[in-house]
């Protein structure tokens, strides 16, 4: 795509209009910081509260906190979160049950100087992984036997439609007792830090929350959006003279925030020389110390994997196994248990689909056909592709299966149509849709379609794979190239580059100029479009002020005006939250352009645009319709959602304006893309392939980055992830061509 020189008419924007100052947003708190690494951009995601938080003694910049557990309301994700419980407690009852168990990598045991040993020895090759790793039957070179495929479910007779049962609804969390939140608010009170936080700090404690806090001040790190600076001058004013930079307390608690500012950027485990890096950053006087503690504590777990039984490395792609190549040395990871028990359950519940799978021969084309045969498919394609899917789940229907579509949200739900029947993830797994489970507590059907795959976090999939029946089909669905998951992991990309199960790819190219132009995106081509429609449009802009001046222009009145699509259904994207052209600036004058008035219903207006973060990395857009005593209601792609009451504050921001993480897996009629000259080290093949694809008829690129846009489609990879699922997956199954 040619980029127009400087003045150059933008085609389809209109005269120029008033430029309006963005107003600066109020939300600058450590709540603030900690909603926006839940759900934004990755690599902003760890970054988020440092920028919003304030002062390093943490008395300041510290907004508010639900202090009030407010609102009663009706949650879906709670339903989620107690149907998500029942489902751990399952997976560690059948781990547990296992008459073999294997053992995924391995656990360092011992004393803690036996477990800092092992890690340096492995990690400098002195020994081999086996010497001191348990068992390597979980590794890349292990072949575990096969379990004995489990009987198949009868099928019924007829198709059994898709089962829609909404559960009573379920009440917010229980705010901590008021005696907990006062004795918490004392000791904040005491280490000068805000006594707005008392009840968050109580809520992630516990009971003995001001206990706790007295006697590892560093706790106050389990709160989502408190940064180690504010930590420590908590600490300072509660410990004195006993406060250091090497105390254990500080080392362990700062080992578990830096495993989950990860794991927010999309890592489950880190490599333990990056570990003791950061932690050296951070002022800890012995890093090796500090990681020796954290493992002999059990607040981390040590894994190695792809070493065969001998300890040596199994080489992934037999090409590489040329004579006298040296092996490359098995990097030595660190994780929280957490995401170590979901990739593991992952990996065996996808091997568990593979091995009872089914061997039907079904007529069709060659995505009904693998999964015919397969209990394991991976389906990759664009938009367009969606539609062979829906027909899969059609063509099992016909022949009396129980075939269900799952998507990411209600967003792509509209764009399949009433037809498909699809359900969204987030509410199968809850229970609010869907087929429902068996007395066993798997879901009830024999074919489970998951569309929008590559935005799967690793916990989400696991609970999804471990729902499953024995027997039953799974396909795996999506676009390669977008960005990944706003949770840790990268579920989509690790099945497909190990290579366990056939894989299915398109050959339906997504239509028009808008379609062409990101395809050539996805192999590294910025082209120029034939776009006589003026489907396709460059704004170019010299500053950041001009970028949020001529994108309200553009969603008020060029678009609507030469493109036919109102207001309402353009969406605009931006690569971050924060600077004078990220969402809270757009936000902001695009509010005061479109729906201007007091935000009486905390801070919104009914007609509001809003994003609303059910749980971290999910988000739902929408309109503000009302407000009660309940909460504030909106409408969510034409579904009623209430917002309660307590949660408004925290989970809830104008949403005329998204990062491209948030609106990875949607779509509107038209897009208004802004990449002003602070975006571009934020750029990135994968970001332009995912802000570019979210338009359906028209696409606006607000352009002020020059060339860096060529040259980030052209040369920068999206930041790689570090996870075991891939070696998890060779270890126990073998690569298929």
């Amino acid at each position: 795509m040619t980029v127009p020189s400087r003045g150059t008419s933008p085609g389809s924007a209109a005269e120029d209009t008033e430029a309006r100052d963005p107003a600066a947003d109020p939300q600058e708190a450590v709540a603030a910081g900690a909603e926006e690494a839940g759900n934004a951009d990755p690599e902003e995601a760890g970054d988020a509260g440092a920028q919003e938080a304030g002062d390093a003694t943490g008395t300041e910049g510290v907004e508010r906190a639900d202090d009030a557990g407010g609102g009663g309301g009706v949650s879906e994700t709670e339903a989620e979160l107690a149907a998500q419980r029942e489902v751990r407690a399952r997976i560690e009852q059948r781990k547990a049950e296992r008459d073999e168990p294997i053992e995924s990598g391995g656990k360092l045991r011992g004393t803690a100087a036996d477990l800092l040993a092992a890690v340096r020895a492995v990690e400098s090759g002195e020994k081999p992984g086996s010497t001191y790793f348990d068992s390597p039957a979980r590794s890349a070179g292990g072949t575990p036997t096969a379990d004995a495929p489990a009987p198949r479910r009868p099928a019924p007779a007829a198709a059994a439609p898709v089962r829609s049962s909404v559960p009573e609804p379920s009440p917010e969390p229980t705010p901590a007792a008021p005696e907990t939140v006062t004795a918490v608010r004392a000791v904040l009170a005491a280490g000068g830090a805000p006594e707005a936080l008392a009840a968050q700090v109580a809520q992630v404690l516990g009971e003995s929350a001001a206990d706790v806090l007295a006697a590892d001040p560093w706790q106050l790190l389990a709160v989502p959006g408190v940064r180690p600076e504010q930590a420590d001058g908590f600490a300072r004013a509660l410990l004195g003279a006993e406060c250091g930079p090497g105390d254990e307390r500080r080392a362990s608690a700062l080992v578990t925030w830096l495993l989950e500012r990860a794991a927010l950027r999309g890592h489950t485990a880190l490599e333990a020389s990056q570990l003791r890096s950061a932690l050296a950053e951070l002022s800890v006087p012995s890093p090796e110390d500090a990681v020796r503690c954290a493992v002999a504590d059990g607040a981390v777990l040590v894994f190695q994997d792809g070493l065969d039984e001998t300890g040596s490395v199994e080489q992934r792609d037999t090409e590489e196994e040329t004579a006298g190549q040296e092996a490359a040395p098995v990097p030595v990871l660190l994780g929280l248990d957490r995401y170590a028990m979901a990739e593991e359950s992952l990996a065996d519940g996808l091997a568990r689909l593979i091995r009872t799978g089914p061997k039907d021969a079904w007529q069709g084309p060659e995505l009904v056909r693998a999964a015919g045969a397969h209990g394991l498919v991976v389906h990759t394609g664009g938009e367009a592709a969606r539609a062979e899917t829906v027909a899969l789940a059609e063509s099992a229907r016909g022949l009396g299966l129980r075939g269900v579509v799952a998507v990411h949200g209600d967003n792509s739900r509209r764009r399949l149509g009433s037809a498909a029947d699809a359900v969204s993830v987030s509410a199968l797994l809850s229970g609010a849709a869907g087929p429902g489970r068996d007395a066993d507590g798997s879901f009830d059907l024999d074919l489970l379609v998951v569309l929008d795959a590559p935005q799967l976090d690793v916990e989400s999939a696991a609970m999804l794979v471990e729902s499953m029946p024995d027997g039953s089909r799974l396909v795996l669905s999506g676009d390669p190239g977008v960005l990944g998951p706003p949770g840790a992991g990268r579920v989509f990309a690790d099945v497909l580059a190990a290579r366990v199960c056939p894989q299915i790819a398109s050959r339906t190219p997504d239509a028009g100029p808008i379609g062409e132009l990101v395809s050539g995106i996805g192999i590294g081509e910025l082209s120029q479009v034939e776009a006589p429609g003026k489907e396709v449009v460059i704004v170019p802009v010299r500053d950041a002020g001009e970028a949020v001046h001529r994108t309200v222009q553009l969603v008020a009145d060029s678009v609507p005006r030469a493109i036919g699509v109102p207001a309402e259904q353009t969406q605009v994207i931006t690569v971050g939250h924060g600077g004078p052209a990220g969402t809270r600036a757009l936000n902001a004058a695009l509010k005061q352009r479109l729906n201007p008035g007091p935000g009486r219903f905390g801070g919104f207006d009914a007609g509001d645009r809003v994003a609303y973060v059910q749980a971290p990395g999910r988000t739902l857009t929408g309109t503000v319709v009302s407000a009660d005593a309940d909460g504030l209601h909106l409408d969510c792609e034409g579904s009623p959602v209430v917002v309660p009451r307590g949660r408004v504050e925290s989970a809830l921001r104008h949403g005329w304006a998204l990062t491209a993480h948030q609106a990875a897996a949607m779509r509107w009629p038209a897009v208004v893309v802004v990449l002003p000259m602070d975006a571009v080290q934020q750029l990135s093949r994968a970001w332009v392939y995912t802000a570019f694809g979210r338009g359906e008829r028209h696409l606006s690129v607000v352009h002020g980055v020059d060339q860096a846009l060529a040259h980030a489609v052209a040369e920068v990879a999206d930041p790689a992830r570090t996870t075991r699922l891939r070696a998890l997956l060779e270890g126990l199954l073998a690569p298929q061509d």
